[in-house]
């Protein structure tokens, strides 16, 4: 980078906006940092990290040229990412693109062909690299906004893995205030997005002191009313009786009701461990387990969150249970007579929690006695969210703030009301901002007089960026609700001990950057340097599995692989190479292949980029995906993979391997395409068990439009123990397989997980497309349905009643209107028919329409 600005009161640098950035040192001096090699900044929030990273792009397209990619996890964040690099930047507005789900795949692809800077939610950038739209491959600068984010499956670890794989020039700037707990933690995202230095400033060091304020950090305590702790120890009775009769099957001695999630899993364990050996006592332990997690959820809301939380969560409890394919768990939970009993003091309970009364308190306090003019109230909960904006509108100008996703009688907001409410907020037009978890991360919230925790959060990461809304300009203030003798205490005290820690690592941090750098290197994140592309080069599989998180190294490779390994063995075995396409090849393996681990999220975040988003490609006229032919052995192996299926790591896994291409598509039959003749339904064992036990998708119909379409119809079913995931009979199961072989003419394949399926998807794609030189086409229309098939399908669509049901029911009474106008004691006669099914069945049948 060009040399730091000595003095002057704002950042002259070629393409920078001349005097619009105040020059800060603590900024420059970063981004010089950032500008020589792959590099984490960590830096307080509200201290200008975006700065920073825009300083280091403007570098690099003057002095390299290229493009540079801007990595945000949430849309609105994204937006004002957008917003200051088109003002700060002395490039054209549509020289800087944002990608997101609401621009359609075909559109990102032409606009990043022009763009020299792209600023994307990850879930979008993935999408396309999965799908072949756009190429890393002249991108000189990419930064990942919240760093912290890559860990586990978030797809900031897949596309670092390909952006040093795929870039010519690379460079990568992580950014966070907060980027781990600890040292490890630290590590570990550095390892992610392959960084090789750390730059750390903190609120001590000189240059950054006179651009922060004190925080002052106060907790409320509240005492619960009498009526509250009545309703939660009813509860907890109900907690105490299902873990005593867990207790009796011997998988656990815990009986008080405070149990962790920790002691839930390892009952969860053993349970496991006796349905894998056919015992019944597994499948009902697992039915009470099911129980204690709803009860602990109830237990969680009045305590922390309102009686009114609570009252919302047991209609749905109550919905649920009178659903079709209800569990034995949600029944059993709703007629017992002690959560009957809650139910009742809930509904009849008058009055808010004592929260509500004390956050009314706290913002009188700032907004009329002390003359403030914001403050965010942040909770966990939308149920509590909407509740609380109900409550302080009567008193204060109040308005919130929550994610995209619509859930259970509550709905989402647009990225538009987001934007539009956040503007609001920074114009004065309101006081209060209640906000689920959406704005904790890095959005530029205008200066606030008071955050309020409505109730503690259990990770540092969160607190440390819920507190960053204040304290910017002047001093601030952080309050926290904690409901005594709650878990409110617990997590209190927990994200407390892991700030100091994390405050206290951050620091060592510095003065440790070199040790830091050293074990880096030991991890072999140089590799990334010598244009190999792939952490691996230097030192093999083992280093792919450090890279990703896969514990199975380099034993993963592809089937082939696996066959050729079974070939070489002591046994005997003759002849497996023959299934390989080139034995040699098959005994070397694809263990260069970078490999992506999968999670996500749970909180209220936006939906930031679901794997869905957007519009899908669509095929040529012919429906013939790519070429039309294999000219050439140099030609890729093509996968089409349906757009809904990254919500695995399958197609993800399958475009990073050599001599593969992927394309996504919006599939109207099949999860995968692999020629003009194998379409592949891909079903997850619980996939496969809903279908048999009442679940709303009928794999027999997916299957059925599949044999229409495709001569050779591959079902793949994915996952371990089969016949005892669920308390279904073997003979059932067995049944539906038969029917999948017999009556549909599919192919039943097995795999173990993911990988399996990855390694078996490109094993015949392959001997489709090269040995039998056959072309990929996608056969994009659903066929008609036989008169027989649109009859089962009517029947079939009553709850409780699923395709071999229905079959029998046709076949008995022979024909749709005789089966509708049968009574019960007809029904009943029919085999495989019992009185819950019958019952349903009339009740759907002559009910009266209620829209």
């Amino acid at each position: 980078m060009a040399t730091t600005d000595a003095g002057g009161e704002h950042v002259e640098r070629p393409l920078v906006t001349p005097e619009f950035l105040e020059n800060r040192r603590y900024q420059t001096e970063l981004a010089e940092t950032a500008s020589g090699d792959h590099t984490l900044v960590c830096l307080p929030t509200g201290l200008g990290k975006t700065t920073v990273s825009l300083l280091v792009t403007a570098e690099r397209l003057n002095a390299v040229g290229g493009k540079s990619l801007m990595l945000a996890p949430t849309k609105p964040l994204v937006q004002q990412h957008a917003e200051f690099y088109r003002e700060a930047l002395e490039l054209d507005d549509e020289d800087v693109v944002v990608f997101t789900g609401e621009v359609r795949p075909d559109d990102r692809a032409a606009l990043w062909d022009d763009a020299r800077i792209v600023i994307a939610t990850p879930q979008v950038v993935e999408n396309d690299l999965v799908g072949n739209r756009i190429s890393l491959a002249d991108v000189t600068h990419c930064t990942f906004d919240e760093c912290h984010r890559a860990t586990g499956d978030y797809a900031y670890n897949y596309i670092a893995d390909r952006y040093h794989a795929d870039a010519e020039n690379p460079l990568v700037t992580g950014m966070s205030a907060s980027p781990g707990d600890d040292e490890e933690a630290i590590l570990e995202v550095c390892e992610n997005l392959g960084l090789s230095d750390v730059a750390v400033m903190t609120e001590n060091d000189a240059d950054v002191a006179e651009y922060t304020h004190d925080t002052s950090v106060d907790w409320k305590r509240i005492e619960l009313p009498e009526v509250v702790v009545e309703i939660r120890d009813a509860i907890n009775e109900v907690i105490k009786d299902r873990l005593s009769q867990l207790k009796e099957l011997g998988v656990t001695n815990k009986s008080s009701a405070d149990i962790s999630e920790r002691e839930i899993q390892q009952i969860q364990g053993q349970l496991r461990d006796l349905m894998n050996n056919d015992q019944s006592e597994g499948y009902q332990g697992m039915s009470l387990l099911a129980e204690i997690r709803k009860l602990r959820t109830a237990v969680t809301y009045v305590e922390t969150q309102s009686v009114e939380s609570l009252r919302r969560y047991f209609e749905r409890l109550k919905e649920a249970a009178r659903s079709s394919g209800a569990s034995k768990a949600d029944q059993r939970l709703v007629s017992e007579p002690k959560v009957r009993e809650a139910m009742r003091k809930a509904e009849s309970y008058d009055d808010l929690h004592p929260k509500f009364r004390q956050t009314r308190m706290l913002l009188a306090e700032t907004l009329g006695i002390e003359n403030g003019e914001r403050v965010i109230v942040f909770t966990e909960s939308r149920d509590t969210a909407e509740t609380l904006v109900d409550f302080l509108s009567d008193h204060f100008t109040t308005q919130k703030f929550v994610g995209q996703s619509d859930t259970d009688g509550s709905e989402g907001m647009t990225q538009t009301q987001q934007q539009e409410t956040l503007d609001r907020f920074r114009n004065g037009e309101f006081e209060v901002l209640v906000s689920t978890s959406v704005a904790e991360e890095g959005l530029d919230v205008p200066e606030v007089d008071l955050v309020l925790f409505y109730e503690p959060v259990p990770t540092a990461i969160r607190a440390i960026q819920r507190k960053g809304r204040t304290g910017r300009q002047a001093e601030g203030r952080v309050v926290v609700l904690l409901a005594e003798d709650t878990r409110d205490e617990a997590y209190f005290w927990k994200a407390r001990n892991d700030q100091k820690r994390m405050k206290r690592e951050l620091n060592e941090l510095k003065s440790v950057a070199g040790e830091l750098e050293a074990r880096l290197d030991q991890t072999g994140l140089d590799d990334y340097e010598d244009g190999e592309g792939t952490a691996s080069s230097g030192t093999g599989g083992d280093e792919t599995a450090t890279r990703s998180g896969d514990s199975t190294g380099n034993e993963r490779g592809s089937g082939a692989n696996k066959s050729a390994d079974a070939d070489s063995g002591s046994d005997g075995q003759a002849g497996l190479d023959a299934f390989a396409d080139d034995p040699s090849e098959a005994a070397d393996g694809d263990e260069g292949a970078a490999e992506v681990d999968s999670e996500a999220t749970t909180r209220d975040e936006g939906n930031a980029g679901t794997a869905g988003e957007g519009t899908a490609a669509t095929t040529d006229d012919e429906g013939t995906v790519a070429s039309a032919g294999r000219d050439s052995e140099d030609d890729p192996v093509e996968i089409v993979a349906d757009q809904r299926e990254l919500d695995s790591n399958i197609a993800r896994d399958l475009s990073t391997r050599d001599g593969i291409e992927t394309r996504l598509e919006t599939l109207a039959v099949g999860d995968y395409v692999l020629s003009d003749r194998v379409v592949v339904e891909r079903k997850t064992v619980a996939d496969f068990m809903d279908t048999l036990t009442g679940g709303d998708r009928s794999m027999f119909e997916q299957v059925g439009d599949a044999t229409r379409n495709y001569g050779r119809p591959v079902v793949i079913i994915e996952g371990e123990d089969l016949f005892g995931a669920r308390n279904v009979h073997h003979k059932a199961i067995q049944g539906a397989l038969a029917s999948l072989a017999v009556d549909f003419g599919a192919s039943v394949l097995r795999t173990s997980d993911e990988d399996e399926t990855a390694d078996l998807l490109e094993v015949i794609a392959g001997r489709e497309q090269e040995t039998a030189d056959r072309e990929v086409s996608v056969h994009g229309e659903k066929q008609s349905k036989t008169l027989p098939e649109q009859q089962e399908y009517v029947v079939a669509a009553i709850a409780e009643v699923g395709p071999v049901t229905a079959r029998t029911l046709l076949e008995s009474f022979g024909s749709v209107e005789a089966v509708m106008t049968a009574d019960k004691d007809d029904l009943l006669e029919v085999s495989g028919i019992g009185d819950v099914t019958a019952d349903r069945i009339r009740e759907v049948i002559a009910s009266d329409y209620e829209p």
